[in-house]
């Protein structure tokens, strides 16, 4: 039977690996563990030379990226918008959320938020790459979170269904909606 232990690495196409890795260093102040390079792909044996480099996200947890200097020029899916597919790192509580907003901001990053979603609340940015970061911090109860789990079921068979928002887990974002009315 499979037993994970945690997430190794996910790995992401960067347009430079050098300005990447400043990039990640200045300003989430992530170490640079690794870089891995080679003439041909070690899984498939075909020549892509390419250029891997592993950053430390805290807690055993590496995001990595790969430059391929031989392929096509890299883009998005223009079918997806782009707040959907994105990296999200936690941090431990909203003072440290606010902080890191202030650095990302003096540092001349352009941040959306903090945006509330009823269990944890998160900024959002873009790296050189065009990759769409968070930073959150988790604030709620164990209750609330075995309420959600408790739930996720039926939720996913509804949506499965009608391709419609269950509102089994509205309680979410139900007072920022109501702003808006």
């Amino acid at each position: 039977m499979i037993e994970l232990q945690q997430i190794h690495h996910v790995a992401y196409r960067c347009r430079d690996a050098k300005e990447t890795v400043e990039w990640y260093q200045d300003k989430l102040n992530m170490d640079f563990l690794v870089a891995i390079a080679e003439d041909r792909v070690p899984s498939t044996k075909a020549p892509d030379p390419y250029m891997h480099l592993f950053l430390d996200a805290g807690n055993g947890n590496i995001l990595a990226f790969f430059e391929l200097p031989n392929s096509p020029e890299m883009g998005r899916d223009p079918n997806t918008p782009e707040w959907v597919q994105h990296i999200a790192f936690r941090v431990a509580d909203e003072a440290a959320l606010l902080a890191a907003k202030e650095e990302l901001e003096r540092k001349g990053v352009e941040v959306v938020g903090p945006t509330e979603h009823g269990i944890i609340r998160s900024i959002y940015f873009f790296d050189p790459n065009g990759h769409r970061l968070e930073l959150t911090y988790v604030k709620g109860t164990p209750e609330q979170m075995r309420q959600l789990k408790e739930v996720a079921p039926a939720m996913i068979e509804e949506w499965s269904k009608t391709k419609r928002a269950p509102k089994h887990a509205a309680w979410l974002h139900e007072e920022e909606f109501k702003a808006l009315d």
